[in-house]
């Protein structure tokens, strides 16, 4: 495979990762931020979609298996799950009857809210509709959702509006997802909409945990939210290297790894 093919290759598995997040892009958008020509976004989305990935429409594409997933609630990511839950029981554990809390969207946060049952009196602020489901069953729970664009892929609100919600929202505690911890520890996501929210989010709360699985560290998403220096702790599992640890214990960010 030549040098061309391999960066298409590339750019196309970074298109799909995007529309895996957002649900939809139009070819004008995905041209300006890959700095690519519009019919080089269309032959790409046309490769796509001959691999049945997407469906094309006028001016954009969006993922073929989105509308099951809105009609079924299911979430998009859900690869490593036992990690994930082991994860979350972790996460559960740092929560106390009468807090306050941001869950994020995302199936790790997902599992963190089945396991908030038997805490009394949380208020849950949220942007991901399923999360809201779950939690909205606990009746001692007092349950926020914010505004903002629905995206598909992870059921959730987001964008500007999204974001405004958590202005003048003081919590006690955060559960940040993420799309991907780079090599140089930044947190980074597939696409740009939800990097307001998660700066909000991460304003709003007084401690800030990551939460995160092992094979997150080292992949590097689209867009960067900045260093993970912003967060107390990491929540992973145990599948983290020593070395990797130890660097972000470095970072001044608290390691708890789960069972």
């Amino acid at each position: 495979m030549g040098n061309k093919d391999m960066l298409g290759q590339k750019r196309r598995m970074k298109i799909l990762e995007l529309l895996q997040e957002e649900g939809s892009a139009r070819v004008a958008y995905l041209s300006e931020i890959f700095d690519v020509s519009e019919p080089t976004v269309r032959q790409d989305l046309e490769k796509l979609e001959r691999q049945g990935y997407v469906i094309r429409e006028h001016g954009g594409a969006f993922l073929r298996s989105m509308s099951q997933q809105v009609r079924s609630l299911s979430l998009q990511h859900t690869e490593n799950l036992d990690k994930k839950i082991r994860i979350a029981r972790k996460a559960a554990e740092q929560v106390n009857s009468g807090e306050r809390i941001i869950l994020d969207s995302g199936s790790t946060a997902t599992e963190i809210a089945k396991q908030l049952h038997g805490k009394e009196g949380l208020t849950v602020i949220t942007n991901a509709l399923n999360i809201a489901l779950i939690v909205g069953a606990e009746y001692s729970f007092e349950l926020l959702v914010t505004g903002g664009e629905f995206k598909a892929p992870t059921l959730s609100l987001t964008g500007d509006k999204a974001a405004a919600f958590f202005r003048n929202v003081y919590v006690d505690k955060l559960f940040l997802a993420t799309g991907g911890i780079s090599p140089s520890f930044e947190l980074t996501y597939p696409g740009f909409s939800d990097l307001p929210v998660k700066r909000a989010m991460i304003e709003a709360a007084s401690k800030k945990y990551l939460v995160a699985d092992s094979t997150k560290i080292g992949k590097i998403s689209f867009a960067s939210l900045g260093s993970m220096a912003v967060v107390d702790y990491l929540i992973t599992d145990p599948g983290i290297s020593r070395d990797t640890l130890d660097r972000i214990s470095e970072m001044g960010v608290t390691v708890i790894v789960s069972e």
